[in-house]
C-alpha cells in the first residue's frame, strides 16, 4: 500500500441507492446474488445506468455472457467458478475479469482463466478459509496478478493493509 491509493471493491446483492451514494466514484461495485438461481435483468440494467451516471465501474458475478451482453465493465469469477468457456469469446477493450481464490489450486485456476486480479480470502474474517496476515502474504507470492484483499476488513484493521503488497481490497460490511 505504501501511500498508494488502493482500489475498492464493494459486493452488493441489492439496488440500495442510500448505500451506493455513500461511496465515492473510485469504488467498483460487484453485483452477486447467490440466493437466487437467476439474475433479475431489469435490476442489473437499472444498476448499470445508475452506476454509470455516478462514474462507478460495475461488474457482475458468475455470469460472463450476461456481463458481455449488457456491456458491463466486467465480470467476477468466484472461487467455485472453474469453467474456461469465457476464453472462447472476443472481449471488448477495458473489460475486467476478476476472480477469487482461497488456496494455491484456486489461484492457479484463476490464472488459467486469465483474470486480471485475484481476490484472496479470508484475510481477517475467521472462517473455514481464514488466512491471517502471514499466510495471506505467502499466498500472494504464488501469483503475479494484482492481489485484492478480502474478508473481514474493517475500520479497525484497515491500516494493516499497508503491510501487504496488494492493489486493492473488497468487502461488504466495510462499506455500509
Amino acid at each position: 500500500m505504501h501511500d498508494k491509493l488502493l482500489k475498492k471493491y464493494y459486493f452488493i446483492n441489492s439496488f440500495d441507492t442510500n448505500i451506493i451514494n455513500k461511496q465515492d466514484k473510485t469504488t467498483t461495485f460487484i453485483y452477486r446474488d447467490y440466493k437466487s438461481s437467476k439474475f433479475d435483468t431489469n435490476k442489473i440494467l437499472k444498476l448499470k445506468t445508475f452506476l454509470k451516471k455516478r462514474g462507478n465501474k460495475f461488474l457482475l458475478a458468475n455470469d460472463f455472457k450476461m456481463a458481455m451482453k449488457f456491456k458491463l465493465d466486467g465480470v467476477y469469477l468466484p472461487s467455485f467458478y472453474n469453467r474456461f468457456d469465457h476464453l472462447n469469446y472476443s472481449i471488448y477493450s477495458n473489460f475486467i475479469i476478476l476472480g477469487s481464490a482461497h488456496n494455491l489450486k484456486e489461484i492457479k485456476i484463476k490464472e488459467r482463466q486469465r483474470v486480471q486480479g485475484i481476490f484472496i480470502s479470508s484475510l481477517f474474517k475467521k472462517n473455514n478459509n481464514f488466512l491471517g496476515l502471514n499466510k495471506f502474504k505467502l499466498m500472494c507470492n504464488y501469483s503475479k496478478k494484482d492481489i485484492i484483499a478480502l474478508g473481514g476488513i474493517s475500520k479497525k484493521n484497515i491500516k494493516k493493509l499497508r503491510l501487504l503488497n496488494i492493489s486493492g481490497f473488497a468487502g461488504i460490511s466495510f462499506f455500509e
